[in-house]
């Protein structure tokens, strides 16, 4: 029995699993645990004390061979440095120090490609049914604190998963509220340039609503208001005390407030629009998957129509966008799917 163990790494927690890696795409999860990642030093007591506890729980000696871990944050060359947490990671320490033959470092987005490969229908919601073209390129987009973007290409009969900055290409605005939109965020950061990040992510949630209510669209209800004043009194704070993406998302889901809900309409507008984007420089006819922690929170949001047209509104080549299958990925635990799939490949 060859066992494989996967983690994620945040800033704020890691959740660690270990899997058995002939079971990979059934019921491979042998042990899961989730801890506070600002209580560790490092990587290394972390995962010890998640092995001795699998240990315990388990009642049988467990030799990891394999290990991979999704980094939220840059990895190069198998290391990463977690600047929030002061932990510097490399692979081939952690391989000495964990006594684990081979582990790897990947970013969190990259372990979102290779989760993709794992997935059961069950855990996706179909937006765009076309059929899926084997050896097609596939392509995945996700919201969530920031934008990531990153596709997969068959070779060898086994696909490659590769990562990208697509969040950090230019927002570009499709009307005139749009525009000042983007006017007002050149204005409120103070810079010339606005990458659709700003818009597109948890943090463009909050910018929209501020435009929108800054711009007079509709009167603050008392609750949106607090929460926001909150949140802007402890910009500079490391941890704030409320999630302002969170509240108006929620407000805009209930109907409780029409500020909130023109915000997450221009959201998933944009959201849409930048999907549409990846997809006509990749045509991934191996199907378009949306990640990121928001999509699937706002779910009716996504499915209402207005997502998919924007994806779909591309002038006269707008008829290729038809043909790609696009999906919503439901399960959060992708990205430990796909870290376990890439230790697999070790």
């Amino acid at each position: 029995m060859t066992l494989i163990l996967a983690g994620d790494i945040g800033g704020t927690k890691t959740i660690l699993q270990l899997v058995e890696e002939s079971a990979l795409g059934s019921s491979p999860k042998l042990y899961e645990a989730l801890y506070k990642s600002g209580d560790f030093p490092d990587l290394v007591p972390m995962v010890q004390q998640f092995l001795a506890e699998a240990r315990q729980k388990l009642d049988q000696s467990l030799s990891p061979e394999k290990a991979c871990f999704a980094i939220a944050g840059p990895v190069i060359n198998d290391t990463s440095t977690l600047t929030n947490l002061g932990w510097i990671l490399d692979a081939r320490r952690l391989e000495q120090e964990l006594n684990i033959p081979k582990i790897s470092l990947i970013n969190d987005f990259a372990a979102v490609g290779y989760g993709i490969l794992g997935l059961e229908s069950n855990d996706l919601c179909t937006l765009q049914a076309a059929p899926s073209q084997p050896n097609s390129p596939i392509a995945v987009i996700g919201a969530g604190t920031g934008l990531g973007q990153g596709f997969l290409i068959e070779q060898n009969g086994t696909y490659k998963v590769f990562p990208s900055e697509g969040g950090h290409a230019d927002f570009a605005p499709r009307n005139e509220l749009e525009f000042q939109l983007l006017q007002y965020l050149r204005d409120k950061y103070d810079i010339q340039r606005i990458s659709v990040e700003r818009v597109v992510s948890g943090q463009g949630i909050v910018a929209i609503y501020q435009f929108l209510r800054d711009r007079k669209f509709a009167q603050e209800t008392p609750e949106i208001e607090q929460v926001i004043g909150t949140w802007e009194r402890e910009t500079g704070r490391s941890e704030k005390s409320v999630d302002p993406a969170a509240a108006i998302a929620k407000a805009a889901l209930d109907g409780s407030d029409r500020l909130s809900e023109q915000t997450l309409k221009m959201f998933v507008e944009a959201y849409g629009a930048e999907a549409g984007n990846l997809a006509l420089k990749l045509l991934p006819y191996g199907g378009l998957y949306v990640a990121g922690g928001i999509a699937a929170k706002i779910l009716s949001l996504m499915q209402e129509g207005s997502f998919l047209r924007a994806f779909a509104q591309k002038g006269r080549v707008s008829s290729l966008l038809e043909k790609v299958p696009v999906h919503i990925i439901l399960n959060p635990q992708v990205g430990l799917i796909g870290a376990a799939i890439c230790a697999s490949r070790m």
